[in-house]
C-alpha cells in the first residue's frame, strides 16, 4: 500500500501582508489609483500562491518500492520511486529528501512533475555495511510559482533492511572433530569411512571424489557425496572474539569485519555439511545485553539466526579469556569449539597467548578446540589504521605454540578476503550472454525481481 502523506504550507514572504495592509491604509489616507493597483496586484498574487501551495500540499503523493527485502554486504539494492501530482497545479520543482540511514546510500534529487501526471525513477546502490537500516521516510519540498509559500510533504513510507555479513569461499579449514564413532549425525570430511552409507549431501570443495554417489548425481544433475553411519560427529560451537582492544584496521578492511565474515562463512559451510552449528560472542550492541548465545542447531532457520546475530554484532570490552570462562559450564564433552580471534599477542616471547589457559581447561573437560588465528600483523600498518610495529609472524608463532599444547590451530591470512572469488555480493546483478542466433539471454539474474511497496 501507499502511506498517506501529510502536507504543510509555510509563508515565506512574511512582509507581504504588512505591505498590502500599508497600501490599503495609504489608499484611505491619501487616495491614489496607484496604491489600489499595487494592493490588488499583490493581493491577487498572494491568493494565487496560496491556492497553488494548498493544491500541491494535498495533491503530491510519493511511493517507493524495493526489491529483494534483505541483502548481504556487496549485494546491489534497487529501489523505484514514483512521484504523482493529482492536483491541477504543476510542481515546477520538487526536492526529494531521503532519510535513509544506510551508509553510502543517497537517493535524494530535485525533479518536477506536471499537473495530473507522475514521474518515476530508479536508484541502485551497493550494500557496504552489515546491520539493520531504515529505508525512508521521505520529505518532499516544493513551492508555488512566485516563491511566496513553501510546501513540505512528509511521506512516512519506511521499512527496515537487514544487511547480512558476506559468505565467501574459504580455504580448506581442518576442524578438529569431536564426538565418537556412531554418535549423532554424520560429520562431513571425516577420516573414517564405512561401507554403510546413511545419506547423501551436495558436493563441497575438498570432498574426496571416491565418495561421490553417482546415481544421485545423475538423477539430480549435480554432484552429491555419501555420508556414512559410523563417522564421528559432534556439534560446532563458533566462539568469536569481539574484544575491541584485540582488533586492528578500519572499516571493511579490518580484523573485526574479516572475523565476522569468517564466522558467517564457516557457519554456512558447516550447516551445508549437515553439522549442528552454534555461536557465542560478546559485544556492545548485540541482542541480550551484549551476549550472543545461539545453541547448536541445524537447518536453514539456524543459518538465518546466525547471520542475523552476526549482522548486529559490534565490538565490546569482554576479552576472549573471559568469554571462554563464561562459556565453560555450558560446553558439553566432545563438542568442537572453533575459536576465531586476532588476539595473538604474547606476554613473553616463548609463551602462548593468555587466553590459552582457559582453552586448555576446556580441553581437559573433553571439548575439542580449533583456533583460527587472523594474521593481525598483516593489518598492522598506519595506512590501514592498525598498530605500528606488530610483528607480521605473530600469528604463525602463536599457531606453533598452540600445536605444542595439542591444540589445532590455523592462520587465516588477509589475502583470503582479498581474492577476486572472495568478493561477496551477487544479489541484484544481471549477467548476459549473446547467443549464436544474436539473441541476448540472461546467464545470471536476481533471485526475486518483483517490486515490493514500502509500507
Amino acid at each position: 500500500m501507499t502511506s498517506t502523506p501529510t502536507g504543510s504550507v509555510r509563508l515565506n514572504a512574511r512582509l507581504l501582508p504588512v505591505l498590502i495592509g500599508a497600501l490599503l491604509l495609504l489608499q484611505l489616507i491619501t487616495p491614489w489609483q496607484g496604491w489600489m493597483i499595487l494592493a490588488v496586484g499583490l493581493g491577487g498574487a498572494w491568493l494565487i500562491a496560496w491556492l497553488w501551495a494548498r493544491a500541491l500540499g494535498r495533491g503530491l503523493v510519493f511511493r517507493r518500492e524495493m526489491r529483494y527485502g534483505w541483502a548481504q554486504v556487496g549485494d546491489r539494492l534497487e529501489e523505484r520511486f514514483t512521484l504523482r501530482n493529482t492536483s491541477l497545479a504543476p510542481a515546477l520543482w520538487v526536492e526529494v529528501i531521503d532519510h535513509t540511514a544506510m551508509p553510502d546510500y543517497q537517493t535524494g534529487r530535485v525533479t518536477g512533475v506536471d499537473s495530473r501526471s507522475q514521474t518515476q525513477w530508479r536508484t541502485q546502490s551497493l550494500c557496504t555495511r552489515r546491520g539493520v537500516f531504515t529505508l525512508g521516510p521521505t520529505t518532499l519540498r516544493c513551492g508555488d510559482l512566485f516563491g511566496i509559500y513553501s510546501v513540505t510533504v512528509e511521506s512516512p513510507s519506511a521499512t527496515t533492511l537487514m544487511v547480512l555479513p558476506p559468505v565467501i569461499p574459504l580455504p580448506r579449514i581442518e576442524v578438529a572433530p569431536g564426538g565418537r564413532a556412531g554418535e549423532g549425525r554424520p560429520r562431513a570430511n571425516a577420516p573414517e569411512q564405512t561401507v554403510s552409507a546413511a545419506t547423501v549431501r551436495e558436493y563441497s570443495p575438498g570432498d574426496s571424489l571416491h565418495r561421490i554417489h553417482w546415481l544421485t548425481t545423475a538423477r539430480r544433475g549435480s554432484l552429491f557425496v555419501r555420508l556414512f553411519d559410523n563417522t564421528p560427529a559432534s556439534h560446532w560451537w563458533i566462539m568469536l572474539d569481539m574484544d575491541r582492544s584485540a582488533h586492528i584496521g578500519q572499516g571493511q578492511d579490518s580484523t573485526e569485519e574479516h572475523a565476522i565474515t569468517l564466522a558467517a562463512s564457516l557457519a554456512d559451510a558447516g550447516l551445508r555439511a549437515g553439522q549442528s552449528v552454534g555461536l557465542t560472542a560478546f559485544g556492545d550492541d548485540a541482542d541480550g545485553g551484549g551476549l550472543v548465545w545461539l545453541p547448536p542447531r541445524n537447518g536453514d532457520p539456524q543459518r538465518w539466526r546466525l547471520l542475523r546475530a552476526l549482522a548486529l554484532l559490534r565490538p565490546g570490552r569482554v576479552a576472549l579469556g573471559e568469554l571462554l570462562e563464561r562459556a565453560r559450564p555450558a560446553m558439553s564433552q566432545f563438542s568442537s569449539v572453533i575459536v576465531i580471534t586476532p588476539a595473538v599477542a604474547f606476554a613473553e616471547p616463548a609463551r602462548a597467548p593468555a587466553w590459552c589457559d582457559r582453552l586448555l581447561m576446556l580441553q581437559r573437560r573433553g571439548v575439542v578446540p580449533t583456533v583460527l588465528l587472523l594474521d593481525a600483523g598483516a593489518y598492522a600498518d598506519g595506512a590501514h589504521g592498525g598498530q605500528v610495529g606488530l610483528p607480521r609472524d605473530q600469528a604463525a608463532r602463536a599457531s606453533r605454540l598452540l600445536a605444542g599444547l595439542g591444540i589445532a590451530g590455523q592462520v587465516i591470512g588477509r589475502d583470503v578476503f582479498d581474492r577476486p572469488e572472495s568478493k561477496p555480493g551477487h544479489e541484484g546483478e544481471w549477467e548476459w550472454r549473446i547467443l549464436p542466433t544474436g539473441r541476448v539471454a540472461p546467464v545470471r539474474k536476481p533471485s526475486n525481481v518483483d517490486w515490493r511497496t514500502v509500507p
